[in-house]
């Protein structure tokens, strides 16, 4: 489920590759840092040479997840093609994600947009992507083969971490590595990396006895290293007495574990104790500095710092600047710590990532209407809103769900109203179906029926997008139905309802829609909304062969825009009718300003060339138009590349052309309304 969405690591630098045409792409290079004490693991790192496809097992903590960082940042110049990264999420409370989630995560990383709804879909996008590209994908933390095989790409190298050896991936030509616990030897050596002075050689039985007591496990072994390297005064045998007091001698290897993090967990400072305990109950898997200090309740000067010294002390994990994690094992320890605020700090670490969702929406989409309370005192953020929004996606779904686990509708619908410029131009569709219809029901229960309504709309669109036409007109019934004095919500729904029409090739239906529309924007004295409602009330009349009325309409709606973008995409449709009533040659003068200002909206581009191959004077400049039309997508596997290819494909197999050639993009590149 994509609620479970919370295990992407954003990239920490970006390059350029060129995929399947000449638009650049971006380079994701999203591995975490290399691991900082390294020790021995010659043998396992020689035995994964000369294999596409690497299974690394063995128990938790034992250090697979090093390892495999280890191998692919010494070879990362083998990859010019990218790495990617993914937690699988075996063992985090919410469980493991999804194939689908996980495919939509990487082809969005690789700039592309629309992403079909179907596991299998994208799994045949994946593999167009990556056919013939240098690159490589760490998949950490899998539950299963099951869970692993779809997202093997066409090329590249693929690791994967488990602590199941995933034997069924032996048929896809896996190569198994075994990560057994570090011998005695080595186990001293890796507390020599991190102590970094020479109580080791002074003290080799308390050395020896130290690391015995660790089971081998790095994860253990770099918890006991930082708190000696912090202490340069204690003796080896002072720590080893004060681990002993804190172990049973009847508790196994993993209990002598957890009894090296108790004794650290007891040694930290209260505050640093506090946060311990509080992080671990942030939604997602990684988290920032300001959603730590939400959750504590403290400034964020004085979190930084504690923040840093978990990360000193081995109980946090730096993933870049000011972003952090858990290891799995230590997250399961601090929240096995009780703490009477965790709930209370949960709710403002949700509330934290409202008002900064908030803020990230106002930047993104000024001048659009809000429902929430939190618009009226919020500012816009600086910088880049939807890098931001982005970057913390994850982390904002795992609220929403955490929000409605915990009863608190109000939050839900509050936190998905500003995912709103996230959804419309990075089109998550899992995600954003499965985040409003949480959000209109806490909008329902909260007596918020006008929220309901716009969220309504929005989660219409989502269907509408993936032709999901009875349950987006199920969704628009239930916004009209509501009785709402708000014409937004209204003429919104309408306008809808007239896509779900066009889209079932009924125009007369959709036109009635969007005169109904037009009617009540132009009561309200909209300009734009009017001018919207006439450019589809066009769109109706070209599918209905009334081009001249069309014209009309289209002028109209032209003159009633500012927007640059919006007014080229009426040019577009007025080149269609154009062409329709047989002015060719004004179809082309529209077409040609069309495609130069909708430099920025490479979808739209492709349908204003679509046009002007129906209208060429010759065949080789026809499939010269669908080429460049094919050329604003960066996957042929697009839906909409498809269909161009489709038309290409007719074109050099007959010699008639229609006029008017059918529509292209579906409309999933477009604003409701």
């Amino acid at each position: 489920m994509s609620g479970r969405a919370g295990r992407v690591v954003q990239a920490s630098s970006i390059g350029v590759v060129h995929l399947h045409n000449d638009e650049p792409t971006p380079v994701p290079f999203q591995l975490p840092p290399a691991p900082r004490c390294f020790v021995s693991r010659r043998d396992e790192l020689a035995a994964m040479e000369g294999w596409p496809l690497l299974v690394i097992s063995g128990p938790g903590g034992v250090g697979k997840t090093s390892l495999a960082l280890r191998w692919l940042h010494d070879r990362r110049d083998r990859f010019p093609g990218g790495q990617l990264y993914v937690d699988l999420g075996a063992h985090a409370p919410d469980g493991p994600v999804a194939p689908e989630d996980v495919l939509e995560w990487f082809l969005h990383a690789f700039g592309l947009k629309d992403v079909p709804a179907s596991l299998a879909a994208r799994q045949a996008m994946f593999r167009s992507v990556t056919a013939g590209l240098a690159f490589a994908v760490l998949l950490d933390n899998a539950v299963s083969s099951a869970q692993v095989r779809p997202l093997l790409p066409a090329s590249g190298t693929v690791v994967v971490t488990s602590r199941w050896r995933l034997s069924p991936l032996g048929t896809d030509g896996a190569r198994f590595v075994e990560v057994e616990p570090l011998g005695l030897v080595d186990s001293v050596r890796l507390l020599e990396n991190i102590v970094q002075d020479d109580r080791m050689g002074a003290e080799p039985d308390a050395a020896g006895e130290l690391a015995r007591l660790c089971g081998g496990l790095p994860v253990a072994l770099a918890v006991v290293g930082a708190r000696l390297s912090a202490r340069p005064r204690r003796s080896l045998g002072r720590e080893l007495s004060e681990l002993r007091a804190e172990r049973l001698p009847e508790l196994d290897a993993d209990a002598s574990v957890a009894s090296v993090l108790d004794l650290s967990y007891v040694d930290l400072p209260d505050p640093q104790a506090r946060l311990y305990r509080l992080c671990a109950w942030l939604p997602g898997t990684s988290f920032g500095v300001e959603a730590a200090a939400a959750v504590a309740g403290e400034p964020v000067d004085e979190v930084g710092g504690a923040l840093e010294d978990l990360v000193e002390k081995n109980l946090l994990s730096e993933l870049a600047d000011d972003r952090f994690r858990y290891h799995d094992m230590l997250r399961t320890h601090a929240r096995s710590k009780a703490d009477a605020t965790r709930e209370e700090g949960l709710r403002r670490a949700i509330e934290w990532y409202v008002a900064a969702a908030v803020s990230a929406d106002l930047a993104a989409k000024p001048g659009h209407q809000r429902v929430g309370p939190r618009y009226q005192d919020t500012g816009p953020m600086a910088g880049e809103p939807l890098e931001w929004l982005e970057l913390e996606r994850p982390n904002l779904i795992a609220a929403v769900h955490s929000a409605h686990g915990h009863g608190w509708p109000e939050l839900v619908w509050q936190l998905c109203e500003p995912l709103w410029a996230l959804f419309l131009h990075r089109h998550y569709y899992s995600d954003w179906i499965e985040t409003h219809v949480l959000a209109i029901n806490a909008a329902h229960e909260c007596g918020e029926p006008l929220a309901a309504a716009r969220l309504g709309n929005r989660l219409a669109m989502a269907y509408v997008n993936l032709h999901r036409y009875d349950e987006a007109v199920a969704v628009l019934d239930a916004v009209l139905a509501a009785g709402l004095d708000d014409p937004v919500s209204e003429t919104t729904a309408l306008s809808m309802l007239g896509r779900v029409h066009l889209g079932r090739g009924e125009p007369e239906a959709a036109l009635r829609c969007y005169r109904q529309v037009l009617e009540v924007r132009v009561q309200r004295g909209r300009e734009r909304g009017a001018g919207m409602a006439r450019r589809r009330i066009g769109e109706a009349l070209i599918e209905l062969g009334r081009c001249a009325e069309a014209i009309g309409e289209l002028e109209r709606a032209e003159a009633q825009l500012a927007d640059p973008v919006e007014r080229a995409r009426v040019r577009t449709f007025l080149a269609r009718a154009c062409a329709g009533a047989g002015r060719l040659d004004r179809a082309r003068s529209l077409l040609d300003s069309a495609i130069r200002d909708l430099r920025t909206s490479p979808f739209h581009r492709a349908d204003a060339f679509v046009v002007l191959a129906g209208i060429a004077e010759d065949d080789e400049e026809a499939r010269d138009h669908y080429r460049s039309a094919l050329a604003c997508y960066r996957d042929p596997a697009d839906p909409s590349a498809v269909r161009i290819r489709r038309l290409l494909d007719r074109h050099e197999h007959s010699a008639a052309a229609d006029v008017i050639p059918e529509q292209t993009t579906g409309e999933h590149h477009r604003d409701p309304g």
